[in-house]
């Protein structure tokens, strides 16, 4: 297996999926069927990126249980880095309930499996973390995350080791904020409390890459301006705030705009934004200059497109992982089968 090229660190859970107006939460019957999903944003983000081809590591804790038996599997299948993986062997993995609406849109709910201990999820250890990390993130360019380690303390002590190592070796910082207020023991439409948005700003200010949702950037920052968000931030990052069927918005590489997105009819949104974001991260690793502020805006624009593509795709099936395209499939709906310009 090639040195990955992407570290992608945090959650892989199951996502039972409810029927579509049902309750994932209610005994499965003939026609209310419910649908367990292997899912977790950075769970999705890696197996989609090793699905583009680019080399890619899953850092996490999962519990010794059918569902982390699953995941070995399907890393294996996929070709993810599994090495820096820890096993639990007194905590679940975790299942999220999650409730489909009819036009194909979720929203997440509460969680099966806790025995009372919590899920593994949460007890990421981060001496060993930055351990099995070290070697890897010195092959690697990115390290990716999301804000739901900042949840539990322990996975948080682990998140912000993890951080500070990628910063000693410099290694550039992406964020997808990917705001579940259940995971922080919140009712799932509130936004984050005083204490969240100031642990989840502080990540915000160490990351070189931002992907959030129209809703998160309002709560996070009174707006979903992405240039005003990059300038309100030290490192001045890419920003990308997406929104549903609406265009993205857009600031990176010296350039910002706006990217319609592709008429699709969507049968499940779960994980799109996690092929959005592995996408994108695929142009990067190939093209690392594209950040720069000398970028030509023609290569910016195509890398998003492609991005959006690979996000779009996942809809059209059920599930965050099982419906990512290859980079053919995404390229063909980009309309960019040829190569990006050179950067």
């Amino acid at each position: 297996m090639p040195p990955p090229r992407v570290l992608c660190f945090g959650e892989a859970l199951v996502d039972r999926l409810g029927p579509p107006g049902g309750d994932p939460g209610e005994p499965p019957s003939a026609d209310q069927a419910v649908e367990d999903r292997l899912g977790g944003a950075p769970a999705n983000a890696a197996c989609a990126l090793a699905r583009l081809g680019t080399p890619v590591a899953f850092l996490g804790r999962l519990g010794q249980d059918a569902i982390g038996a699953a995941f070995a599997a399907l890393f294996q299948e996929r070709g993810v880095d599994d090495s820096a993986v820890q096993w639990d062997p007194q905590r679940p993995s975790r299942t999220v309930l999650v409730r489909r609406e009819a036009n194909g849109e979720r929203r997440f709910g509460g969680f099966a499996g806790d025995r009372g201990q919590g899920f593994a999820d949460q007890a990421v250890e981060a001496g060993a973390l930055v351990a099995a990390a070290t070697p890897l993130l010195a092959a690697s360019p990115w390290l990716l995350l999301g804000t739901l380690p900042l949840a539990s303390p322990a996975s948080a002590e682990a998140l912000e080791a993890l951080v500070s190592l990628a910063e000693r070796q410099g290694a550039p910082v992406a964020v997808d904020v990917n705001w579940r207020p259940t995971f922080w023991g919140l009712d799932p439409a509130a936004e984050p409390p005083a204490g969240a948005r100031q642990r989840i700003l502080a990540l915000l200010q160490r990351a070189c890459l931002i992907k959030c949702a129209a809703e998160e950037a309002s709560a996070l920052f009174g707006g979903t301006d992405p240039d005003a968000i990059a300038a309100a931030l030290p490192r001045q990052p890419a920003v990308l705030v997406t929104d549903g069927a609406a265009p993205l918005r857009w600031v990176m590489g010296g350039h910002s705009g706006v990217l319609p997105s592709f008429p699709i009819t969507a049968v499940d949104t779960t994980g799109a934004g996690d092929a959005f974001t592995a996408g994108l991260l695929h142009e990067l690793v190939s093209h690392p200059r594209m950040l720069g502020e000398t970028t030509p805006r023609q290569g910016v624009e195509a890398a998003l497109r492609f991005a959006s593509a690979c996000g779009a795709l996942v809809c059209l099936g059920a599930g965050a992982i099982d419906p990512q395209p290859s980079e053919a499939q995404a390229r063909a709906l980009a309309g960019a089968l040829r190569p990006l310009p050179t950067l």
